[in-house]
């Protein structure tokens, strides 16, 4: 479970409720109206903006924020390296079939079965760079979604304001009934920038994050992976691999994912 996304959650819902309480308007909250124009609003562009093979990853990505990926640290990415390296250097790089099972990653897997299986290092270089390549497109359009609704959803309360605004000058004459438009222009609006800048762009902050270190992680693995086929010692696949952690948190992530040799 995700104790920052917990406590954020409550911060940011307790903080809005105690001044709509102090000011005695949380009754104006429960606008059926003005929930269904936003929220169905946005879900709408939503489905129009991006394809099922997209959205059907929405579900897994909300899980993924109450729940996020077990992933080992870099650290231990690199440790494991090392003692394969070691390894390799007393009993040959075929000793490390066993090894495989007990991978802290499942790139890291495919990678040595890769070395095992006799590939060149180029084509492992250029596996890896699209597999790099096409999971940091999917993890971009899954946070891209989110994003998108971001955008979206303070657009339709400015149009539920605007159809709230209508309906007060059709009522003019009767308080009552503008009242009630009132209500409707207010609510949407507020359902606009609450859902967009503590739902939907939160969210996709978040995943962006989770992307970003799954990518450092296998940029990692390749880099080890080509250096084991190398034959280099575990002494330059640390100094390696670390240097490039030390560079690439410097930089603030990959934003393209190049293997050298």
């Amino acid at each position: 479970m995700d104790f920052m996304t917990i406590v954020g959650t409550l911060v940011g819902c307790g903080v809005v409720l105690y001044i709509l309480s102090v000011g005695n308007m949380t009754h104006f909250l429960l606008n059926q109206e003005a929930i269904i124009l936003i929220f169905g609003g946005t879900f709408g562009s939503v489905l129009i903006s991006y394809p099922w093979s997209a959205l059907r990853h929405v579900p897994s990505a909300l899980w993924m924020m109450l729940v996020p990926p077990q992933r080992p640290s870099p650290q231990l990415l690199i440790k494991t390296f090392i003692l394969w390296a070691e390894k390799a250097r007393r009993t040959g790089i075929e000793s490390l079939a066993g090894e495989i099972t007990s991978a802290p990653h499942p790139f890291m897997a495919d990678g040595m079965q890769m070395i095992l299986d006799g590939m060149e290092a180029e084509v492992i270089r250029e596996r890896f760079e699209r597999d790099m390549l096409s999971t940091q497109h999917r993890h971009q359009q899954i946070s891209g979604i989110f994003r998108a609704a971001g955008t979206f959803a303070p657009i339709f309360g400015l149009l539920g304001t605007l159809i709230g605004v209508v309906q007060v000058l059709r009522n003019i004459t009767d308080p009552s009934a503008m009242g009630a438009s009132m209500a409707v222009a207010m609510t949407a609006s507020f359902y606009g920038i609450f859902s967009a800048n503590f739902l939907f762009l939160p969210i996709s902050t978040k995943l962006t994050f989770y992307s970003e270190e799954e990518m450092l992680n296998r940029e990692l693995i390749a880099k080890g992976i080509l250096s084991l086929l190398h034959g280099e010692t575990p002494w330059l696949i640390a100094r390696k691999l670390e240097g490039y952690l030390s560079f690439y948190l410097r930089r603030g992530g990959a934003k393209k994912h190049q293997l050298s040799a």
